[in-house]
């Protein structure tokens, strides 16, 4: 299957530097990669700053140098006041165009599931929006905590990056994607041994896979790969590599 037949989407890339992993937001660099194995946009975030609106507006300016390439998805963090949360996702989602909101529990002292996280989740379900989240062995990104969450916001839809990344914390992103209709697995990671997009494929439905790659943290040629050359269907690879993100962003 040529990924060139069909539109494909990145639902997860940086924007800024992360320089404890060398990574740089360079475009040309981004796009190049992008190119060569056929992906017509991918979605990017601004993680590193915790009063939303300084990462939302370097990614707002990123976008706006390429805006047929890429996607902006809105940052913001629990610790800061609800009402400012609210007025910071409005401000992405209705004046900035941002179609989804990126979330990274490592940087804030609860879990995902605290009630602190809750006026961001209100927004969302408000909005029928899509929410990002790292989930991997971090106390505060366990998968298991969307089980928590996805009852209670059930218009909102439920990300889980990396799909849970290892083995163990991977099982429990599965049991909540299964457990969940709202509740979606994201491929990136540097942890995929050959057949975890089956498994991830056979448990959760093809309609709840996401192909994602971390640029520039990750190159997305290897991260496309494994969707390629996995042994699904074509069916299959066209949901994950794009239309379930059309779906979920309402391209």
């Amino acid at each position: 299957m040529s990924a060139h037949a069909i539109r494909v989407i990145d639902f997860h890339g940086h924007v800024g530097r992360w320089d404890e992993y060398a990574m740089r937001d360079e475009p040309a660099r981004m796009l190049a990669a992008m190119d060569a194995v056929g992906i017509d946009q991918t979605a990017v975030f601004d993680i590193f700053h915790a009063d939303g609106r300084t990462g939302n507006d370097t990614t707002a300016a990123f976008v706006a140098r390429h805006p047929q390439r890429f996607i902006g998805f809105a940052y913001v963090s629990p610790t800061q006041p609800a009402a400012a949360i609210r007025a910071e996702l409005a401000r992405c989602i209705d004046g900035l165009g941002f179609r989804a909101i990126k979330l990274y529990p490592p940087y804030a002292p609860w879990p995902l599931h605290d009630e602190r996280w809750f006026p961001i989740y209100e927004f969302a379900a408000e909005r029928e929006l899509a929410l990002l989240f790292h989930t991997g062995t971090e106390p505060h990104a366990l998968p298991r905590h969307l089980s928590a969450i996805a009852p209670r916001f059930a218009s909102a839809r439920f990300v889980a990056g990396h799909s849970g990344n290892v083995a163990v914390t991977r099982r429990q992103a599965l049991d909540a994607a299964r457990a969940y209709p709202n509740i979606y697995l994201e491929t990136c990671s540097s942890f995929r041994t050959p057949g975890v997009i089956e498994q991830l494929v056979a448990e959760a439905g093809a309609d709840r896979v996401l192909f994602g790659s971390d640029t520039p943290l990750m190159d997305p040629r290897c991260q496309i790969g494994k969707i390629i050359t996995a042994a699904i269907d074509d069916t299959a690879k066209r949901m994950i590599l794009g239309e379930n993100a059309q779906r979920l962003l309402r391209l």
